[in-house]
């Protein structure tokens, strides 16, 4: 099997197509590219297992079009929950937040890896909607790519990691926010961050008390290696010393004397340091440099989410591409 990448005036039905006949279709969103099949075909959700090389413990994230279709998926406990969650939408939704929720028992546990919470969200992504809506069912889809390996922003980026395992890749253009959907899991009042992203702390601070925490919660990208290169990648700090054998990804400036340097952002600006993010790290990991050295950016806002993926992309490169991969 080999994927083709569809131009967008036939790949909408082409994909609702794939999907309701129980196959799996890369799909864009604003945040990277997702591995998309029926929430609710259990046949599709193997194959997504099996396309990505991705433990079944690892839960999977699903996609609705608009908040409405949320109780097909979710039950909520409480009055108070249902409200709370309304405001999270009317504030966040579409967009970057996945939000932990109780899970109705109709929807397979293979979603959830036996977890009764589902990590749900409404994509902000026009195509991704699009799908949705035509298919009339939600969509899990984690990021389309190998298992622990760096997530994809671009169509063809999806292509050399999935070209030969899935059908269709829909191409939507590059990612608007490069890092993957903050996570949330509500526990009465308070917000508990399980995965930092594109909706900053701050940004939840206005509808309860917000923690960073929760490694605990079996949720989407929990492991500490992930997101990784295939070569061997190391946080630095100002005084590393230039290596002509060695890769930099650099925030701001650029060094002399590395083989390959990749700039996230020649401003400083953190969002333009997500959004290039991870082509920046599949660039620097496809060059001939043996390792790859990566400066810290500052760890306010989406800087939090990059600091997280880096911190996992370096834990899991110290196995090479072998171990965390399978």
């Amino acid at each position: 099997m080999s994927a083709r990448i569809q131009p967008l005036d036939t790949d909408i039905v082409e994909a609702v197509r794939l999907l309701r006949s129980g196959s799996v279709v890369a799909l864009p969103s604003e945040t990277v590219y997702g591995l998309a099949g029926d929430a609710f075909q259990p046949e599709a959700l193997v194959k997504i297992f099996e396309a990505k090389g991705r433990p079944l413990s690892d839960p999977l994230i699903v996609h609705v079009p608009e908040f409405d279709w949320l109780e097909r998926i979710v039950r909520f406990e409480s009055d108070k929950q249902r409200n709370l969650v309304g405001d999270l939408a009317q504030a966040f939704w579409p967009g970057p937040l996945t939000l932990l929720l109780p899970k109705r028992e109709e929807l397979p546990d293979l979603v959830t890896a036996g977890s009764q919470l589902v990590a749900v969200r409404v994509t902000s992504h026009p195509v991704f909607r699009e799908v949705l809506r035509r298919l009339n069912s939600p969509l899990a889809a984690p990021s389309a790519n190998r298992f622990g390996s760096i997530s994809p922003t671009t169509a063809s980026d999806v292509h050399l990691e999935l070209g030969e395992f899935i059908p269709l890749i829909v191409d939507g253009g590059p990612c608007r926010h490069g890092v993957e959907s903050t996570i949330v899991l509500l526990e009465g009042e308070r917000l508990e961050v399980l995965r930092p992203g594109p909706i900053s702390i701050d940004q939840l601070k206005e509808f309860g008390h917000v923690s960073l925490a929760g490694e605990n919660v079996n949720r989407p990208g929990n492991l500490p290696g992930h997101y990784a290169p295939k070569k061997e990648l190391q946080i630095i700090d100002s005084d590393i010393t230039p290596d002509s054998n060695a890769a930099l990804l650099a925030f701001q400036y650029p060094r002399e004397g590395f083989q390959s340097v990749e700039v996230l952002s020649p401003t400083g600006d953190l969002l333009e340091a997500a959004v290039n993010f991870y082509g920046a790290l599949r660039r620097l990991d496809r060059s001939d440099a043996s390792r790859i050295f990566a400066e810290p950016v500052p760890e306010v806002g989406i800087g939090v989410a990059i600091m997280d993926r880096l911190g996992r992309a370096s834990y899991g490169s110290k196995y090479g591409s072998g171990h965390h991969k399978s």
